[in-house]
């Protein structure tokens, strides 16, 4: 079986897979890293493993995150199964890296669009061709809250609800409406920018905000809540059999 362990800033997510089925997954304070991962491994019979974003963890949990399981870890010249035309290769996030695989392993030969909702928005792009071309990086959801608390004196924080109505009859609801609706509207607006250029494309919306943002989109899309899980595992595989 193969583990998949993706470091945040404050939390971590690890995935079991065999082969390519997911068959458990977990998500644990950083913190308890060590102790989460011996778990997993005394639960299942782990064989290789995979670990992302490892400027997150400290240099000595990392040695001993290796005595625990045999570790690969993703980087800039992990090798992967598209030509990655992005201009600063070096530069390109491993998140965005995985979500390239996973779209290039489930829709071989396909336009695709990958939404990742999290934190930060990114679009990535792929074409029928297997090439990475690149995307857009926006602002998450939280983070235009988070923002429009910060930078003005009198706007409060709120958390995201489904908008009511489109116009705001208050101020609540005009912050709200004007961070969802606007993430809504920009999405739909990529989506049909990249419909316009590329005849058959896949749109594939993955991250945090999945579920939320899913039944409010116009465009027909697939969500996949676990898409980069699946993509780091595919990476893990591809390297495997070089």
């Amino acid at each position: 079986m193969n583990l998949v362990i993706d470091i945040g800033n404050t939390q971590v997510k690890a995935a079991v897979f065999e082969k390519d089925t997911l068959i458990h997954v977990v998500s644990f304070d950083k913190r308890s890293i060590l102790s989460q991962i011996k778990a997993i491994t005394k639960k299942h019979e782990i064989s290789d493993a995979i670990l992302s974003n490892v400027t997150l963890i400290s240099e000595i949990k990392l040695k001993k995150l290796q005595q625990i399981v045999h570790l690969r870890i993703i980087s800039s010249s992990t090798k992967v199964p598209f030509i990655n035309s992005y201009q600063t290769p070096k530069t390109l996030g491993v998140d965005r890296i995985a979500l390239a695989t996973a779209a290039v392993r489930q829709f071989p030969k396909k336009n695709v669009l990958v939404i990742d909702a999290g934190s930060c928005i990114t679009f990535d792009f792929i074409t029928s061709k297997n090439e990475y071309l690149g995307g857009a990086i926006s602002p998450g959801i939280r983070m235009r809250f988070r923002s429009l608390n910060y930078f003005t004196a009198n706007l409060p924080l709120l958390v995201k609800e489904e908008p009511l109505d489109f116009t705001g009859t208050n101020t609540k609801e005009s912050i709200n409406s004007g961070v969802v609706n606007g993430v809504l509207q920009e999405i739909d607006g990529v989506i049909n920018h990249y419909k316009n250029k590329y005849s058959h494309l896949t749109v594939v919306l993955t991250g945090g905000d999945t579920n939320f943002l899913s039944k409010q989109l116009k465009s027909s899309i697939f969500a996949h809540q676990n898409f980069l899980l699946k993509g780091l595992n595919d990476i893990l595989i591809f390297n495997l059999n070089k």
